[in-house]
């Protein structure tokens, strides 16, 4: 499910089997679109809570949620965009059972992963939640979801240590950010796991947008009895003054149009696609905060952020998809080297051409992800830093 903060997992145990929307739109669309709003929403949220004054975390969340509960029964009620909950089975005695429970732990995920962006920026707060895959891991193994696998455990061992890496090259560290973005990781790894052992168990399926309807107004009320022994009582009306009522509501729009586009991604789209997608987001997300807030980064930082990629991505994807893009790839190359006569014609020379064109693939991928690297740390160092006032400030 999205999430108001614009970070979450893309979904697994959610997933609806209704008819994709927008069929006549090509998936190329969709998958920008998802892009631009979860980007969007985070590098939103991180601009209110760290730049534009509005210091107060959980009554943003709550304002989110609030939002959102308004927006899903009205487009209950005046659109066919939530029409899948009519074929849920849920009465008061599953509501309590599985939409509360759940919605607790959301709440948590959404909590702590606002309050992160008081204290980290944007870049490191995404190189952390690469590290997401290993609390949902261990905590379905927990919840005997999955069976313990070695391969699993040595891949996760990777991403660890490439987050690790990328924790101790962190310049400006924050132990109780460090500990507020744990915490949000942990909660949204318990929360996905029980919605796979309590929805899945019960034979219900969500998409983002009605699993919205369920728990916003659950989320909302925990957040507000949050907020008022938190925030309330340090909460000053300036603040909301300054910060801007227009600015507060397009802040919500965004949040609320993340979850529309990712109802639209998951019906257009493959999972594998979506894990791709949810990859790509976040390089992009790391390199344009960095431009905004002129976030050093280190080269070790950097070397080990690169490192839990590619373990998230073969993590990810799974053995056969990385041999079958690898395999496509090469026979891309082949076909096109073949058409300029580059490969001798025996069959002998075309096999040998295929073997030496797949090093040439594997060395480029990995060149490529050095050149990347390296670009980054030029823009980094060259990139004069963005105004705040040039993003909306009031």
């Amino acid at each position: 499910m999205a999430r108001s903060s614009g970070d979450s997992p893309l979904p697994t145990a959610e997933k609806a089997a209704s008819p994709a929307p927008g069929s006549g739109i090509h998936p190329s669309l969709f998958i920008l679109n998802w892009i631009l709003f979860s980007n969007a929403t985070i590098l939103f949220n991180k601009w209110l809570l760290d730049t534009a004054g509005f210091r107060y975390p959980i009554i943003l969340t709550c304002w989110h949620l609030i939002f959102a509960t308004a927006a899903t029964q009205i487009l209950a009620r005046t659109t066919k965009l939530l029409e899948s909950r009519k074929s849920l089975p849920i009465d008061g005695r599953m509501y309590l059972r599985t939409i509360v429970p759940i919605g607790i732990l959301y709440t948590g995920s959404l909590v702590f992963s606002n309050l992160v962006y008081l204290y980290l920026s944007v870049a490191f707060t995404q190189m952390l939640k690469a590290g997401s895959p290993v609390a949902v891991l261990f905590t379905s193994w927990a919840f005997r979801v999955a069976e313990p696998n070695l391969a699993k455990f040595l891949n996760i061992l990777v991403i660890v240590i490439g987050v690790g890496i990328a924790s101790f090259g962190e310049i400006n560290f924050s132990m109780i950010g460090f500990v507020y973005q744990i915490l949000g990781i942990i909660f949204e790894a318990v929360r996905l796991v029980m919605i796979q052992v309590m929805l899945t168990a019960e034979g219900m399926k969500m998409d983002p947008l009605v699993a919205l309807y369920y728990y916003a107004p659950v989320c909302a009320f925990f957040n507000i009895f949050v907020a008022l022994f938190t925030e309330a009582s340090t909460f000053k009306y300036e603040d909301l003054v300054n910060t801007g009522f227009t600015m507060l509501f397009l802040n919500a729009s965004v949040a609320f149009m993340l979850n529309i586009a990712s109802v639209f991604l998951i019906g257009k789209t493959s999972g594998l696609v979506l894990t791709l997608t949810g990859i790509l987001k976040a390089i992009l997300l790391v390199a344009v905060s960095v431009v905004i807030w002129k976030t050093p980064i280190s080269p070790l930082q950097a070397f080990g952020y690169g490192i839990a990629l590619l373990g998230l991505s073969y993590y990810s994807l799974g053995y056969d998809n990385v041999v079958k893009i690898y395999n496509n790839s090469s026979a891309y190359i082949s076909a096109t080297m073949n058409s300029y006569g580059a490969v001798p014609g025996s069959p002998d020379g075309v096999r040998g051409g295929m073997l030496t064109k797949r090093y040439v693939v594997l060395g480029s991928a990995v060149f490529g992800f050095l050149f990347v690297m390296a670009v980054l740390f030029m823009w980094v160092n060259s990139v004069p830093t963005i105004s705040t006032t040039s993003l909306g400030a009031n």
